[in-house]
């Protein structure tokens, strides 16, 4: 059922780094993007995969993780993503809705590494020039997500935003990932 997937779905951030993903899971993956919506249906969304250490190391060399996670500075040697997916903006087919179009390509991403018992997280903390630089990315496309895959080392749980508000996620002493979530009823405003 989707709900269980979508509640499955949660930003992964600790990964079992020997569990490899092929090419070919990649592009199944990009393929679910290729045919989700698209304003305008304007597709001005490029992919850039990866699955080889080498390439992963340059990659991971430019993202932040956890903003909420003060004291952890992501991911240690060997739970660490074992790939990505790039997302660029072909700045020639761009429309006025893309982050409409980052955000629906990159859940149908998600829900399809979800479903293929993988996790990721959306990452836009990014340090694009120095990636731009690594990967040798043409100017006329611009970086607008990393998404990074690989198969979970962490149990991360849903919990309800508490009386206090508070919507940082923590990790509790046995590491598991919390992720505080607002109540149906709270959302619905009429």
């Amino acid at each position: 059922m989707i709900k269980d997937l979508v509640a499955k779905n949660r930003s992964c951030r600790r990964f079992h780094q020997d569990s490899s993903i092929t090419l070919d899971i990649l592009r199944e993956l990009v393929d679910l993007a290729r045919l989700s919506a698209s304003a305008g249906n304007q597709q001005p969304l490029k992919y850039i995969l990866a699955c080889d250490p080498g390439r992963n190391a340059d990659i991971f060399s430019t993202l932040a993780w956890a903003a909420a996670l003060k004291d952890w500075p992501g991911p240690s040697e060997g739970e660490r993503p074992s790939a990505y997916i790039i997302m660029l903006e072909d700045t020639g087919l761009s429309n006025p809705w893309l982050k409409c179009d980052i955000g629906i390509a990159a859940q149908s991403i998600l829900l399809g590494a979800t479903e293929k018992g993988l996790g990721g997280c959306m990452i836009a903390s990014v340090q694009r020039e120095k990636l731009r630089a690594k990967l040798a990315i043409p100017e006329h496309l611009e970086i607008s997500l990393v998404v990074a895959l690989g198969k979970p080392k962490e149990e991360l749980v849903i919990v309800d935003v508490g009386s206090s508000g508070d919507i940082n996620y923590w990790r509790d002493d046995k590491g598991v990932h919390h992720v505080p979530k607002r109540l149906l009823d709270d959302v619905i405003i009429g």
